[in-house]
């Protein structure tokens, strides 16, 4: 009878113990340099359909703990609409998951940028000749999504020669987020002015680059927060191997609505024509409104 007891306490003891762990949250205002693990297509998502990622760099929070590059987040499909009435395709997702050492956090994030994968390998090769190629790999210039420079050489991120951030290897940098509102990135009161893990993105990288027509309409930093929506003319597919420049933000009770979020986002398509303030694909920084 004292094993049997023993057993239970133990037991009710571990489910305690991995519980905490499944509650553990990351502060508000990481940001989560990620690489797609699967394909997304606007045509083939399912709703409920997993959808997953890999942490690229080291993430150091202000506790001083870090989450280790190769961590795992995990999300899904909300809802993908082919043939939406407004015409124009769409596709909604979220993460909501980061396992990473053995410890589950849960997270509301919104989306910053989204990178092709063919623009993510562009901005991991040298800027020089080809020649540049047989160098040592910790002298080469290269160019990050959005267009800062990054020269491993004296292990800075510059903007022209302003130093802006820190590249302190390959595939590593380190900057303040920088606003871009002409492309739908606001500076906002009490957001983090920390440096942050940045990857292969500029401090200001925001919207899409690489991808033909396709918009971040909503960035999952309202309500419903933390469901990101994309949307093109035409029927789009998003590789494994794409970046995405996550932001980590407070989690809000109607995050996870989808039914909210179509009835909301079809009022304001009804009432304005479009959705918010967003820009389109392109490597070249553009005035958007």
């Amino acid at each position: 009878m004292i094993w049997r007891s023993g057993f239970v306490l133990s037991a009710f003891l571990v489910f305690l113990f991995f519980s905490g762990l499944a509650q553990q949250q990351l502060p508000p205002g990481t940001v989560l340099p990620v690489m797609a693990g699967k394909s997304l297509d606007s045509l083939k998502a399912k709703p409920g359909e997993p959808i997953t990622g890999r942490l690229m760099q080291d993430v150091v929070l202000a506790s001083g703990e870090r989450i280790r590059a190769g961590a795992k987040l995990a999300g899904q499909v909300v809802e993908s609409s082919p043939n939406s009435s407004t015409g124009q395709v769409r596709l909604l997702v979220r993460f909501d998951h980061l396992i990473s050492g053995g410890k589950q956090y849960s997270i509301t994030t919104s989306l910053r940028s989204l990178a092709s994968m063919q623009d993510v390998f562009n901005a991991q090769l040298p800027t020089g000749s080809f020649d540049e190629f047989g160098t040592s790999i910790s002298d080469w210039t290269t160019v990050q999504v959005g267009g800062a420079a990054v020269y491993l050489g004296d292990a800075t991120v510059r903007d022209g020669m302003n130093v802006i951030g820190q590249a302190p290897g390959y595939g590593i940098t380190r900057a303040k987020l920088i606003a871009a509102p002409k492309r739908g990135c606001v500076a906002k009161l009490g957001e983090s002015t920390d440096e942050q893990s940045l990857w292969v993105f500029s401090p200001w990288a925001c919207g899409t680059y690489g991808f033909e027509d396709l918009a971040i309409t909503h960035h999952g930093t309202t309500p419903p927060v933390g469901v990101i929506e994309l949307t093109a003319p035409r029927a789009f597919r998003i590789l494994g191997g794409s970046g995405w420049l996550l932001l980590v933000i407070p989690s809000d009770s109607g995050a996870g609505n989808a039914a909210g979020y179509r009835s909301s986002f079809a009022e304001s398509d009804r009432r304005s024509g479009n959705a918010s303030p967003t820009c389109v694909s392109t490597s070249i920084p553009q005035n958007c409104s």
